[in-house]
């Protein structure tokens, strides 16, 4: 695809300001299993050219899943005339960038077209009757995808970025259920290489354990009277916290209004950089070039190098997600946030890998200085406002702390607070590091990409906890 890509690119030379052809190739397999029933198994090879072409301030984008070089073409003259059509109606630019080419690749230990369809099922239905014989899971569902993602970018200003890029993803919902109650679970398990994740992240013993801690709160489960108390919060809330309330509101896009129709706006204003909005123990960050990680690239969608973003900095608002004409809005360069969730899609602002940084706190460190407050491992549920700003998180797995020990499990406990609110009351932050997988959503047409969410443990001080 990349010899069509370079030809449709020579083609289109010299015809618009600026010219870009992406091309993709992505072979993938899933298996979704249901109650221990194999309901859907698929294999596939999904490929296509995106063109992008700018024209004045018009910029043009038109695509293809044909491979002729004449079908390729014409999406170029398709691009370039819609960008022409809209020259004197829009100001679209693009921020000032190097040229840049290289490769990069993520290498697999254990390589994704060595296993075949029958192991996958295999394992499936080995977590299934784990699940099964344990007597209290009502339902079962599980998905087992991979994939292996071939991208080639091209631009007219010189850009020439091929990657590799193997995913392995597994999803599961259960609900469980006695007389006392039920309660679900649902997470994702995601890593970029091949199949040696299975054995770090070990799905059957994670799963299994969410079944007991399931049980644990349905019937032991507490509900405690409503106050001020203090809070630890486990790596998974911390990770979609940083993900609603910082990473979604430093977009770029939405702080500037495009998402204002679609997924809403942001609670960041263009001059807010500097404000306030933590504590200041807080740094959030958001970094494509965490190793295995599921938003894993080394440069974006349009041909930008990838870096870490401080998005809060000691607990100041520090810097936006960038694409190209973002930035170029706002006077700044593009820090490679620009991703397509395919070849059909257009690059725009999106989140990677986001998280707040770890400091120097144990786990026990942060709950023995409590001495009357709530450990909220892990969430069931969760809501935030469309400018990012008020919010809701209910536990899974949660438990009483009473004089820095932790104590009965306690069921569903609600913080519901604003961003600054909930930055502002973290007071220490610990030293341990964990993700899980999600995907993110986002425009329209929707466009889903592969993220990481996570962080350490924190501990917040004095927030309203109900039930």
């Amino acid at each position: 695809m990349k010899d069509v890509a370079e030809k449709a690119l020579s083609y289109g030379e010299g015809k618009a300001d600026y010219l870009e052809i992406r091309a993709e190739r992505k072979r993938y397999s899933v298996n979704f299993l249901k109650n221990g029933i194999l309901v859907a198994s698929t294999e596939g090879i999904e490929r296509g050219f995106a063109v992008r072409a700018l024209v004045g301030g018009g910029m043009g984008a038109a695509y293809t899943d044909s491979v002729r070089m004449e079908d390729v073409k014409k999406a170029v003259d398709e691009a370039i005339k819609i960008a022409r059509a809209a020259e004197d109606l829009s100001s679209v630019r693009m921020a000032e960038e190097e040229a840049h080419v290289d490769f990069w690749e993520v290498k697999e230990k254990e390589k994704i077209t060595d296993m075949d369809n029958a192991e996958k099922v295999e394992r499936l239905q080995d977590i299934d009757s784990s699940l099964a014989e344990k007597g209290f899971i009502l339902a079962r569902s599980q998905q087992l995808i991979d994939s292996i993602l071939e991208k080639h970018i091209l631009t007219s200003e010189g850009t020439e970025v091929s990657s590799r890029l193997p995913q392995v993803e597994y999803y599961y919902f259960i609900i469980a259920k006695t007389e006392k109650g039920s309660e679900q679970a649902y997470n994702q398990l995601a890593w970029s290489g091949g199949y040696e994740g299975w054995k770090r992240y070990s799905p059957e013993e994670w799963v299994t354990r969410e079944a007991e801690i399931l049980r644990r709160v349905i019937e032991g489960g507490r509900a405690l009277k409503s106050g001020v108390m203090d809070l630890v919060v486990g790596p998974e809330v911390t990770g979609i916290a940083a993900h609603e309330s910082s990473g979604h509101p430093s977009e770029a896009d939405r702080i500037l209004g495009r998402e204002a129709f679609l997924a809403g706006e942001s609670f960041i204003k263009p001059e807010m950089i500097g404000e306030r909005v933590g504590s200041e123990v807080v740094n959030v960050v958001d970094d494509p070039t965490v190793e295995g990680s599921f938003g894993y690239y080394l440069y974006d969608d349009e041909g930008v190098p990838a870096r870490r973003r401080y998005l809060y900095k000691e607990g100041k608002i520090n810097e936006f997600l960038h694409n190209r004409e973002t930035a170029a809005v706002l006077g700044t360069v593009s820090n490679g946030a620009a991703r397509a969730s395919g070849w059909s899609r257009e690059p725009i602002v999106r989140m990677s890998t986001t998280f707040v940084e770890p400091r120097d706190h144990t786990v026990e460190e942060l709950i023995e200085d409590v001495k009357y407050g709530i450990y909220m491992k892990s969430f069931t549920e969760w809501n935030i406002d469309d400018i990012r700003f008020n919010q809701k998180y209910v536990g899974r797995e949660a438990y009483l702390i009473e004089k820095g020990e932790v104590g009965d499990p306690v069921k569903r406990p609600i913080i519901e607070l604003t961003t600054r609110t909930f930055w502002s009351a973290v007071d220490a932050v610990g030293r341990d590091l964990e993700f899980v997988g999600a995907t993110c959503g986002k425009s329209d047409p929707m466009q889903g990409v592969n993220v990481w969410i996570g962080g350490p443990h924190m501990r917040l001080r004095n927030v309203y906890m109900r039930w």
